[in-house]
């Protein structure tokens, strides 16, 4: 079993989940006491958001390459970044540490290709859902059409991400909130939703909508276990 490296604490409450389900995931493949052989470096979510939202993606970049290399130095054999948005900087990871990220949207494009799906709605931050390096890279990897909400519906988005689901507030109004712009989304021409934030799981099941919904947290998670075998 290779060793995992987790850059977690974007926000902590999904790097939880991530630590669940690599370990849950194991038990399952491997059975009896097995669990999973990993490490995490958790940062201060506070300094990461206020340099995201000041669009400091340099010190950023700096940060997120710092976390990387102590995960190698630790002992990991490849990288997951615990959350979609700091995947914007996955090639500056790759390139300075020599190590493997196994990239987020590789993952989901792939389950969504599985599903002969070829146009998905996008929910995640701003940041996710208005820039290319997720987007462009299902559309260039895995041919698959992406498109997000207007432009109100992503603000109400990125700010319940921030201001309750990282603070771990589940709340039901913001529930029927994402709920109608996924409706939206669906009447838009989307075949599929992708949970683009690892928070959203949180908020949004598969139950709570008609169309297929892609559990980016879940999906990245297994996959490093699949990946770790």
């Amino acid at each position: 079993m290779k060793t995992i490296g987790l850059i977690g604490g974007m926000s902590w409450e999904s790097s939880l989940e991530y630590y669940r389900i690599v370990n849950e995931t194991v038990k399952e493949k491997l059975g009896g006491l097995h669990s999973c052989k990993c490490l995490m470096y958790s940062v201060d979510f506070g300094v990461i958001q206020a340099l995201q939202h000041q669009n400091k993606w340099d010190e950023l970049t700096k940060l997120m390459i710092e976390a990387a290399q102590n995960l190698k130095h630790g002992g990991a054999d490849f990288i997951v970044i615990c959350t979609n948005t700091m995947h914007k900087m996955a090639p500056e990871i790759e390139h300075a540490t020599g190590l493997n990220v196994l990239h987020i949207a590789d993952v989901t494009g792939a389950a969504i290709s599985k599903d002969q799906i070829q146009k998905v709605g996008l929910l995640g931050t701003r940041f996710t859902m208005e820039g290319d390096f997720y987007k462009k890279r299902l559309k260039d990897n895995y041919d698959i059409e992406v498109i997000i909400p207007e432009d109100a519906d992503r603000q109400i988005i990125h700010d319940i991400i921030y201001n309750e689901l990282c603070l771990g507030l589940i709340k039901d109004d913001s529930r029927q909130k994402y709920i109608d712009i996924i409706n939206k989304l669906c009447a838009n021409g989307a075949e599929g939703i992708i949970l683009g934030c690892t928070e959203i799981p949180l908020l949004i099941k598969q139950s709570d909508v008609l169309i297929p919904v892609y559990d980016t947290t879940k999906i990245h998670a297994e996959s490093a276990v699949d990946f770790a075998l």
